[in-house]
């Protein structure tokens, strides 16, 4: 195998190893947060496998008969199990801080604080409930298989461009310590997630989801921007969160 298939693979092992909690730890050595910057122009390559995964069980649950919103709701506990809810819990986090605090010192000690309050809790319900009713407003399993590979790539496809355009918020921290990516690891990631947004939701549906994507994650990065100075590792969750639920929501727009 040539050294460059090899650092592609280590690439796309690290992203795989960093945002999901599939079981790779006895196969691969728990990457430095360090590593992450280089390795991003995977992570939309780990959206699709995040995607087809949630898309699997949804076709699934239908095979069983269930309604379409037990299906959606299922196959959106399903990609938030392989995660570890990873993203939800930064949306959480960053809920709670942006609403709760009063000068920047105050959100960003409210983000590290491990319990949910109520801003949290309601984020985190309009993003399930969000998810669940464009799921099931699409039906079709084949559809929805390809709504969720198209939103969980471009959602996490345009976080290296979110992490290179926002300086972190704080010294330490996965937001800190992960770094910058290089314009084009951030561009080659952004290429990656368009791709297979086009290819698996559609070109009309899937160019309509990166806009909303775009539109949604660069309105949050905004809003960090102007709250914390920044991004940490919550708020890049809480960007993520929006581009999956805008894309989704997109999607289901040019459902029939």
């Amino acid at each position: 195998m040539s050294a460059l298939t090899d650092g592609w693979r280590e690439d796309f092992l690290v992203a795989l190893t960093f945002l999901t909690r599939l079981p790779l730890r006895r196969f691969v050595a728990a990457p430095p947060a360090a590593s992450l910057a280089g390795a991003s122009w995977a992570f939309p390559l780990v959206g699709l496998v995040v995607g087809l995964l949630g898309g699997i069980v949804y076709l699934i649950a239908l095979a069983l008969r269930l309604p379409a919103i037990a299906a959606a709701l299922i196959a959106v506990g399903a990609t938030a199990l392989a995660t570890g809810g990873l993203h939800e819990d930064g949306l959480a986090d960053t809920a709670d801080g942006f609403g709760g605090g009063v000068t920047r010192d105050d959100k960003l000690a409210i983000m590290r604080d491990s319990r949910t309050g109520v801003y949290g809790v309601l984020a985190l319900v309009f993003s399930v409930a969000l998810r669940v009713v464009a799921l099931s407003q699409i039906g079709d399993g084949w559809g929805v298989l390809g709504a969720l590979i198209a939103s969980h790539a471009l959602a996490r496809g345009l976080l290296p461009m979110a992490m290179r355009l926002l300086e972190p918020a704080r010294s330490d921290g996965l937001g800190a310590e992960a770094g910058r990516p290089e314009q084009g690891v951030a561009l080659t990631g952004c290429g990656i997630a368009a791709a297979i947004a086009l290819v698996a939701a559609g070109i009309r549906p899937g160019l309509a989801a990166a806009i909303a994507a775009g539109a949604a994650m660069a309105a949050v990065g905004w809003l960090a921007r102007r709250q914390v100075g920044g991004q940490t590792g919550d708020v890049l969750g809480a960007i993520e969160q929006s581009g999956e639920v805008a894309a989704l929501l997109a999607i289901a727009a040019w459902s029939p």
